[in-house]
């Protein structure tokens, strides 16, 4: 059998719960939902569960640190359970990507972002990042502020659409057929 650790970068506090920089916490929970993984418990400076589906026993981490420190709860998991960082996907807001779009790279820079940062300072840049596009804003405001803030109900809409998607073709990012599935994307739900 093989192995996935599927990460959500975001915030834990209830105050961030529909902000821009969760969203990868909404694409676990959903993802969660999904495939009915177990209720998630207290791990590795996280919120973790772990379910067998197509084959491949997923790990789901919420990491728990905020986002400065999300490579705190990474590296915990990597090292308890022998991960090599090839089998690790983290999911995480881009400001730098138009709103509704998506992209998926391996290796790489961190493009400014925290979470990835203390990722990529912990273990390395050789895993896969799912990057969801958040727009920068379009009206003149700090960047923490912006990603700080929440999704308006219309973005919260399309946000929804983008969950359920990335759950119900995560079969394709476990194979690793991440053209495959960005292809789909555009074919389905994309703008």
């Amino acid at each position: 059998m093989t192995y996935k650790l599927i990460v959500g970068l975001g915030n834990p506090d209830q105050r961030y719960e529909r902000t821009r920089h969760n969203y990868g916490f909404l694409v676990i929970d959903e993802i969660a939902k999904h495939f009915d993984f177990p209720k998630f418990t207290r791990r590795f400076h996280g919120e973790m569960s772990s379910h067998t589906i197509f084959d491949q026993k997923v790990f789901l981490l919420k990491p728990q640190t905020y986002m400065n420190r999300s490579g705190v709860a990474v590296q915990e998991v990597l090292q308890f359970y022998k991960f090599a960082p090839s089998e690790l996907i983290v999911i995480h807001d881009d400001l730098d990507i138009a709103f509704g779009k998506i992209k998926i790279k391996s290796g790489g820079g961190n493009g400014g972002h925290n979470g990835l940062k203390s990722i990529d300072e912990l273990i390395g840049v050789e895993y896969t990042r799912m990057r969801l596009g958040i727009s920068k804003p379009t009206y003149s405001t700090d960047v923490s502020d912006y990603v700080l803030s929440t999704f308006t109900q219309e973005e919260l809409k399309d946000v929804e659409g983008v969950t359920k998607f990335i759950a119900q073709h995560i079969d394709l990012l476990l194979a690793n057929k991440h053209s495959n599935f960005l292809s789909k994307y555009v074919e389905t739900v994309s703008r």
